[in-house]
């Protein structure tokens, strides 16, 4: 899974209707110019190549006052929402996505209702704790058995699944005690009957 269809659906939809430098600047704003593959070329690519899939409708409106080519503008479709939610709950749900999709997913967590976001989180926990267990079963050297540095990358890969769950359980946790406003919450209204569902 790429980042950039997730961060680029995600951004337009903020909008509800923007154009491709809009989009750019909402990114970089974010930093995910530094930690994902979103340049300014991935970028307006990625606008144009959803629009051909039918992800967005792109708008063609009026030329600059200062002379310049129509700007286009682009809306989600029902299609682009669907995708949108389905790249997102995959990037929090699942184990073994890159830190970049990762991170744009906790970018749009709340986007989603919070005993939902929750779920996922325990998912995610869930399958790290079954690949560590992978991990240890299939990794682990015999006794007697010397695997020099390549010994490494097996504790890599367990301490990789230990940190990745401890820190899910924390957003699960801050989830749960009424952390930030969640897709269905009004800001500053009662959060309790939202967090009690996960």
């Amino acid at each position: 899974m790429s980042a950039i269809r997730l961060l680029v659906l995600g951004a337009v939809r903020r909008h509800g209707r923007t154009h491709g430098y809009q989009v750019r600047n909402d990114l970089e704003d974010w930093g995910a110019h530094e930690w994902s593959n979103a340049k300014p070329g991935s970028i307006y690519h990625a606008l144009k190549t959803m629009a051909k899939q039918g992800l967005l409708i792109a708008h063609d409106v009026a030329p600059s006052e200062a002379g310049g080519p129509p700007r286009t503008e682009y809306e989600l479709t029902a299609e682009g929402e669907a995708e949108y939610f389905r790249l997102l709950r995959e990037a929090l749900s699942s184990h073994d996505q890159k830190v970049d999709v990762l991170t744009a997913g906790v970018g749009f967590l709340v986007d989603l209702p919070r005993a939902e976001a929750v779920a996922l989180l325990e998912r995610r926990v869930e399958a790290l704790r079954a690949w560590r267990e992978e991990i240890r079963r299939h990794w682990t050297p015999s006794e007697g058995e010397d695997w020099g540095h390549i010994g490494e990358i097996m504790g890599m890969w367990v301490h990789t699944a230990e940190s990745g769950e401890a820190w899910s359980l924390g957003l699960i946790g801050r989830l749960r005690a009424g952390a930030y406003v969640m897709a269905g919450e009004e800001p500053g209204g009662d959060r309790e009957s939202g967090a009690s569902g996960g």
